[in-house]
């Protein structure tokens, strides 16, 4: 806003340099913007412009984030350099020139991973550079990385592992050694901070016209609201938009942002913070034989261990490290024989929850002597603290204002007659009007409508994978966008699982969705998924990409999302006449265009 008055009033800049100024600022982040306001400011106080003297170095700060981790524990290091002088260049690795790496000499890179050891989009990019023949000598460089990962998948922090071992092997000087975060990443990325901050001190020079001192609100980058400060939203509706026949429990669920502020575009996602259900909490303490009200300590601050369990501890998720340590703390050879398998340990994990552990393994509890009766700090500290869960987006704020939808597929398991829940699912479907809950946005660049509102577009989103593409109709029809549209759903019944059944169809019928493609998999005796859909109308959905069309797929990352790729491929292969090798260069180049977009989990 700013910038866009200084060409309507009078100013001491000429026209050329007002377009200058605009063009330099707008590819800033907000750190940056606020280390040049004090360059700016430092060098008017000082009467003349100094020119940074050659001592002065850039401290470069480079992310790749799927969900927002690796973004914040960046920004939070780029404050805290800022406000011990440093120069600092705090950028997405999306956004990061490649031609720029062989002039840097400070490097501090963190790096989280996705799927089954994949870079996270906004790193892909720099991660092939690096791995490529065109990526040159750093034998000037110091550096240091931060792995973000799950130790719950087998190629945990393995991003963060293949950047350490490239810039090795380029020539390039470790400042510390490689440092790996699971989950609960926080109390080590702390600590990173300190470490590589002092390790950097001997190598830079600071300048004081560089000093921008940094206060604790300005690194929240994307509004007030944020993972660490969630807004307290309530609850509107939770509705269930599966049919009385449905084998799955789907909800629509909105929720109020108030007087928030809360600002989100389609595409983003919502975190959503939960606490656990009361039921599964009695049924730890009884399996445990614990006092609900026994005091707990956690961060240095007082619990119950009711309120630990409910509110602080994640109890749905397993983790290798409870695992293994649950099985060494009872005493039980079987599960210590499950934990020391990769392949049964992953297995385990996905079938089992901390009340199974507790249940299943509770003769082994009962069967310890009084000196060795598990105590209410050692089952917490066994735990991950709780994280938040994070939803794609269903609504446009255009067409919702204060309001944000999500689709929620209720996650409910029977084991041994027994009904397990997913934490945050179970949740939301059991929320009420009214309900308060903790929220944030979470935006995610990487999946957003074409600049151009002529290029035509294809949504592939089977079960609540459709979630973002309602949010993408509400935005093209609030924006009057009438170019080309072609939805691919599906879901076992069209009778009971259509979700927003009524809103497609009126979308089509008013033109606004040009086209929609269904694949309801129990409906004929033969299983079609929306991949055989996507073979089927082969030649058409060949001719949009040749038109200029952007893919966008959304849904499950473990099966479907390489289903429906293969499937893609192979539309490659038999309309555009490419080989196998050229078909996935194809798509790789969609990709890098921003033409081929993925919100898979």
């Amino acid at each position: 806003m700013l910038l866009k008055e200084l060409s309507s009033v009078a100013s001491p800049l000429s026209q050329g340099q007002v377009e200058k100024l605009k063009q330099f600022t707008s590819e800033l982040t907000a750190l940056q913007m606020a280390w040049v306001s004090g360059y700016l400011a430092a060098t008017v106080n000082a009467g003349h412009v100094a020119a940074p003297t050659r001592e002065a170095q850039t401290l470069t700060i480079l992310y790749g984030s799927q969900t927002g981790n690796g973004r914040g524990i960046a920004s939070a290091l780029a404050a805290k350099a800022q406000s011990q002088g440093y120069a600092v260049n705090l950028a997405s690795m999306g956004e990061y020139n490649l031609r720029q790496l062989k002039q840097e000499t400070l490097l501090l890179v963190v790096v989280s991973t996705h799927g089954d050891g994949e870079a996270p989009d906004d790193a892909i990019e720099l991660h092939q550079f690096l791995a490529s023949k065109r990526a040159p000598r750093l034998d000037n460089l110091h550096y240091a990385v931060l792995a973000l990962g799950d130790s719950s998948y087998p190629f945990f922090c393995q991003t963060g592992k293949d950047f350490n071992a490239r810039l090795a092997a380029l020539g390039a000087k470790a400042l510390l050694p490689l440092v790996e975060c699971d989950v609960d990443y926080e109390t080590r990325a702390g600590q990173w901070h300190a470490d590589v901050l002092a390790a950097v001190k001997p190598l830079i020079h600071t300048s004081s016209a560089s000093v921008v001192p940094i206060s604790h609100e300005a690194t929240i980058l994307e509004g007030e609201f944020t993972k660490q400060h969630p807004y307290l939203a309530e609850v509107l509706v939770s509705q269930k938009i599966t049919g009385r026949g449905s084998d799955r429990d789907v909800r629509h669920v909105e929720i109020d942002l108030g007087d928030s502020g809360l600002r989100y575009q389609a595409g983003d996602a919502l975190g959503v913070w939960f606490s656990n259900s009361e039921a599964l909490v009695e049924e730890i303490l009884q399996g445990l034989d614990l006092a609900a009200d026994t005091l707990v300590t956690l961060d240095n601050e007082s619990y119950t261990l009711k309120q630990a369990l409910r509110e602080k501890k994640e109890l749905t998720q397993l983790h290798p490290g409870l695992v293994t340590a649950w099985a060494e703390l009872v005493g039980d050879a079987e599960l210590l024989a499950v934990s020391q398998d990769k392949a049964q340990l992953r297995q385990f994990m996905l079938t089992h929850q901390f009340a199974d552990l507790v249940a299943r393994y509770k003769a082994a509890v009962e069967a310890k002597s009084d000196t060795q009766k598990l105590d209410a700090n050692t089952v917490v500290a066994l735990l991950r603290p709780l994280t938040p869960r994070l939803y794609s987006i269903a609504s446009s704020q255009s067409e919702v204002d204060t309001e944000v939808h999500l689709t929620v597929a209720l996650v409910a398991e029977e084991r041994e007659g027994a009904t397990r829940f997913g934490g945050a699912s179970h949740f939301l479907a059991s929320a009420q009007e009214g309900t308060p809950l903790k929220v944030y946005v979470e935006p995610n660049k990487h999946f957003r409508l074409p600049e151009d509102p002529h290029a035509p577009v294809i949504m592939i989103g089977p079960g609540t994978g459709v979630a973002p593409f309602r949010a993408f109709m509400q935005e093209r029809v609030a924006q009057g966008i009438t170019s080309d549209s072609w939805l691919f759903f599906g879901n076992p019944h069209f009778e009971e699982d259509f979700l927003y059944q009524t809103e497609w169809q009126q979308y089509l019928k008013n033109g606004d969705l040009s086209r929609i493609d269904l694949a309801f998999s129990r409906d004929q005796p033969e299983k079609i998924y929306v991949q055989h859909r996507i073979k089927q109308q082969g030649q058409t959905l060949w001719q949009w990409l040749q038109n200029g069309a952007h893919i966008y797929l959304c849904g499950d990352a473990e099966r479907m999302a390489k289903d429906v790729h293969q499937a893609l491929l192979a539309v490659a292969v038999e309309y555009g006449g490419l080989s196998n090798e050229a078909a996935a260069d194809y798509f790789e180049n969609l990709r890098s265009q921003k033409r081929y977009q993925k919100d898979v989990y």
